[in-house]
């Protein structure tokens, strides 16, 4: 498969939400056509299994529920695919001590995919691979109360301004500068927060490689979604603002559903 022209990205999103949960969406980097949907694949990131229990008063999903608000590959279209494994780039860029406490964190959670620490329950999970650019994208809906979501979309809120400038070393001694900048997200959900992180440094051979990870999360009534899409080639925003307002849909949607089978 050729790439694209870099920069070529437009990503477009038509949700029709019927009682059979049918959202549909493209995405087009050229001229391409967008594929069949394809199925989500748990083995990316952690699944429900051996999860930590819910927290207790957190209303969630049920298992089944969760499982039906997961975005596919076919959600966002081609280049998108299930994922192969975790990405090569994880432990060599991503697992780094930062020279900042808050900074340090951040990249902690993100490492761990634990965005809302480690009692928040992961409920179900999807991930995918960016079959051009070999960027990645893990979605998650967990289950948190709504004052602990809360609570850490008002952590990410802070770190554009504390983490705007930082320092992180790297397996292997590697010492990586680092960025964190707000991103604006799609109006959806009742509560959202977005941003951007870049790690950048010199490999041994004298070339410049950057890691660019977009996180965003967005709490939908009692529910919340998780999306985080890096890599170390191009990686679009555009996937991650259509991987969350297809997401904040669907978890909306499958609620509702449940709720009228009640």
């Amino acid at each position: 498969m050729s790439r694209p022209p870099a920069r070529a990205v437009v990503v477009c999103s038509a949700l029709l939400l019927t009682a059979s949960l049918t959202v549909a969406a493209c995405s087009t980097y050229g001229s391409r056509p967008a594929p069949a949907a394809a199925s989500a694949s748990p083995g990316a990131g952690r699944s429900s299994a051996g999860a930590s229990p819910a927290p207790a008063g957190a209303p969630a999903l049920t298992a089944a529920q969760a499982q039906a608000a997961l975005i596919t590959a076919g959600d966002l279209g081609e280049p998108w695919t299930p994922t192969q494994g975790a990405a090569t780039w994880r432990d060599g860029l991503l697992k780094a001590s930062a020279d900042k406490p808050e900074c340090g964190r951040l990249l902690d959670a993100v490492y761990t995919e634990e965005l809302f620490g480690p009692d928040a329950r992961i409920r179900a999970v999807a991930g995918l691979d960016d079959d051009w650019y070999q960027a990645q994208l893990h979605y998650q809906v967990v289950a948190q109360t709504p004052a602990e979501v809360d609570r850490t979309l008002a952590w990410l809120r802070t770190l554009p301004r504390t983490c705007a400038e930082f320092r992180a070393k790297a397996a292997g001694g590697r010492v990586q500068s680092g960025t964190v900048q707000e991103v604006t997200l799609p109006n959806v959900g009742d509560a959202r927060q977005a941003l951007r992180i870049t790690l950048g440094s010199e490999t041994p051979d004298g070339d410049y490689t950057e890691l660019t990870l977009y996180v965003a999360a967005v709490r939908v009534g009692d529910d919340t979604i998780a999306v985080t899409n890096g890599g170390v080639n191009e990686v679009y925003e555009s996937a991650t603002r259509a991987a969350v307002e297809i997401g904040a849909a669907r978890v909306a949607e499958v609620r509702k559903q449940g709720r009228k089978q009640v």
